[in-house]
């Protein structure tokens, strides 16, 4: 990938980028694995491209949901919505400032600035009839029972685990902010947005905008911020260095380039991890299918690991689909 010719990038960063399996999720795991991740990607945020980076927050508003559940009694209990702005903030704030210190160390002088993102949806998605997102804490059998009556949750049994709640997961039609981070972008900021898919708001026929209690897949809302900016490359950080063809089996096999049709046949083939891989190849299909602008304009999504993020930029591996 020649990073001479300055390119816009939607950097995703995927929930090991920031913890990682078995950890915790103390202040001090996630300041050390940012700057791993932070180092793989100096060069590129070194070079005067335009970068905006997202990430997910599925651990942490976890562990807020479960901050929640044990002080209720003594501290009224947020909205998702609210916990969502929350998390938003915490996170971006340790990614900047990583990420600062570490252009700083190398004598490159970028600002890097937060957007608490909201991210509209449709009050009328089907999502919103057939919750499927777990979150938070397990429940016993009796204490769902009761959260479902009290809250009028949905509740599901999870893997034998016990019960958790679920909630929608409705598709992001349009970044409220978008406008601004690109006015940020041009402006020489580096943009760190729609972090864990954006805070998810519904709009009143008044043009009010109220937040739900749902969550946006975090690749999809990267794919939609990366389509009203106009980037060239959306770039998929996440806890393989491949996409793969019948992964999971004996057979399966590591996909260096796609075209956008071989990538569409595989995924109705079945060949990614429904709730892993697949949503990423969704967002990357929606990326390149609704950008637009001359023929001769490359776009291309690369997915691959945070550790390998540096080798996928100069083209040495990682998953790389084109138009």
């Amino acid at each position: 990938m020649n990073l001479d010719r300055t390119k816009t990038f939607v950097i995703a960063l995927g929930g090991n980028s920031i913890i990682r399996a078995k950890e915790k999720g103390t202040a001090e795991e996630q300041y050390r694995n940012l700057d791993r991740t932070a180092e793989q990607l100096l060069d590129l945020l070194a070079s005067g491209n335009r970068v905006v980076i997202t990430h997910g927050n599925g651990p942490q508003v976890g562990n807020l949901l479960l901050a929640d559940e044990g002080s209720k009694n003594i501290i009224p209990p947020m909205p998702l919505d609210v916990l969502g702005a929350q998390a938003q903030g915490y996170i971006g704030y340790m990614i900047q400032n990583t990420l600062a210190n570490h252009l700083r160390q190398a004598g490159a002088a970028r600002n890097i600035t937060t957007v608490v993102t909201e991210v509209i949806v449709d009050r009328d998605d089907p999502a919103f009839q057939d919750h499927s997102k777990p979150i938070g804490p397990f429940y016993d059998a009796e204490t769902a029972e009761q959260r479902q009556k009290q809250d009028g949750w949905s509740i599901v049994e999870d893997s034998g685990r016990g019960y958790r709640r679920v909630v929608p997961s409705p598709l992001p039609l349009d970044v409220q902010q978008a406008r601004i981070i690109k006015s940020m972008l041009n402006s020489g900021e580096i943009v760190i947005a729609a972090g864990g898919g954006g805070i998810p708001v519904v709009r009143d026929s008044n043009r009010a905008l109220h937040g739900v209690e749902a969550v946006i897949d975090k690749d999809y809302a990267s794919a939609r911020l990366a389509i009203q900016i106009d980037a060239d490359v959306l770039f998929i950080l996440t806890a393989v260095e491949y996409a793969y063809r019948d992964f999971g089996t004996p057979h399966q096999k590591a996909l260096e380039e796609l075209s956008l049709a071989e990538a569409r046949r595989l995924l109705a083939e079945g060949h990614f991890g429904r709730g892993s891989m697949e949503p990423k190849i969704r967002a990357a299909i929606m990326f390149l299918e609704e950008t637009d602008g001359p023929a001769s304009r490359e776009r291309e999504v690369v997915i691959t690991l945070p550790e390998t993020a540096a080798k996928a930029l100069a083209g040495e591996t990682g998953t790389r689909i084109v138009k």
